[in-house]
C-alpha cells in the first residue's frame, strides 16, 4: 500500500502547531511570574517567534500550494523545504506519538519530495545521472564484493544489482553501489551527477534527499521480505521509469508515480 503525501504535509502542520501552543503556553505563565525586564525580553522573542511561525506557515502553505496546483514555484519550494527539514524532527516525534510507524512517515516525505522534484521538469544527460544503489540488493552469499567497484557484479541474475546494470548501460547511466550513507555521499561527491536515482531503505532515502539538498534526487524504497538489509528488492519498472523521467523521454509518468491534490487527499 503506498503511502499518501497528506501524512507529512499534516504532521508538518500539527508540528507548527506544537511549537505555537508550547510557546504561549510559557509567554503566559512567564509574563505573571517574572520581572518587568524579563517580560520585556520575552516579548521581544514573542514576536520573534510570530514572525518565524508566519514564515515557516508561509513555507507548509507554499508546500501544499504547488502540490495542489501540480505547478513548480522555486521561491516556495526552497522555503517549503527548508521549513520540511527544520521541523522533520518533530513531525517524526509527534507521528511516533500518535502511533504513527518512523518509516510510514519517512515514506511519506520522499512521496513529498519525489512529486517536488518531478515538478521542476529536471531533462539531463545520461552521463549526469547517478543511478545509486544499496549493498542489499546483492545476494548475502554473494562472494564478489561491489561496493567498490560495481563491475565486480559476474552478473549472474540472482539479484537486482544484473537488472541494475542493463538499465544503466540502456541509458547510459551511472551505477554505483554503496554500503550506507557515507560512500553514498561520497560517490555523489565523486560524480558530480546533477540528478540522483536513488534506492534505500525509508531512513537512508530521507537523510540521503535531506544531504543531498538541492540536487534533484527521487527515491525509490526498496522492498524487504527477508527483513532489513537481507537479500532487498527493488521495483525495476519503477526505476526505469524515473531514468526515462530524467532524460525526457517520458510524457509523463505512471499512475502510480503521479501526484494530484485527490492523492494528497486520499
Amino acid at each position: 500500500m503506498r503511502i499518501k503525501k497528506r501524512l507529512f504535509l499534516g504532521l508538518l502542520v500539527l508540528s507548527l502547531a506544537f511549537v505555537v501552543l508550547a510557546f504561549c503556553g510559557g509567554w503566559y505563565l512567564l509574563t505573571n511570574r517574572t520581572s518587568i525586564f524579563n517580560q520585556l525580553l520575552f516579548t521581544v522573542g514573542a514576536i520573534t517567534l510570530a514572525v518565524v511561525a508566519l514564515t515557516v506557515a508561509v513555507g507548509i502553505a507554499g508546500l501544499i500550494l504547488i502540490l495542489w496546483r501540480h505547478h513548480h514555484v522555486p521561491f516556495f519550494q526552497h522555503l517549503g523545504l527548508v521549513v520540511a527539514n527544520l521541523l522533520f524532527p518533530l513531525a517524526l516525534s509527534i507521528g511516533k506519538w500518535l502511533g504513527i510507524k518512523g518509516d510510514t512517515i519517512k515514506a511519506s516525505f520522499i512521496e513529498v519530495n519525489n512529486q517536488l522534484v518531478r515538478l521542476q521538469g529536471v531533462k539531463v544527460k545520461p552521463e549526469e545521472i547517478l543511478l545509486l544503489a544499496p549493498h542489499c540488493l546483492q545476494r548475502s552469499d554473494c562472494p564478489h564484493k561491489i561496493t567498490i567497484d560495481v563491475f565486480n557484479c559476474r552478473r549472474c541474475g540472482r539479484c537486482s544489482i544484473d537488472a541494475l546494470h542493463h538499465l544503466a548501460e540502456k541509458y547510459g547511466v551511472r551505477l554505483a553501489v554503496a554500503s550506507g550513507g557515507t560512500l553514498a555521499r561520497h560517490f555523489v561527491k565523486h560524480y558530480r551527477p546533477r540528478a540522483v536515482v536513488a534506492i534505500a531503505c525509508e531512513r537512508d532515502l530521507t537523510s540521503g534527499i535531506q544531504d543531498t539538498q538541492p540536487m534533484p534526487v527521487l527515491g525509490v524504497v526498496n522492498r524487504r521480505p527477508h527483513g532489513p538489509c537481507l537479500n532487498t528488492e527493488v521495483d525495476l519498472a519503477q526505476v526505469e521509469c524515473l531514468i526515462r523521467y530524467y532524460l525526457g523521454l517520458e510524457a509523463g509518468v505512471p499512475a502510480h508515480l503521479s501526484g494530484s491534490w485527490e492523492e494528497i487527499q486520499a
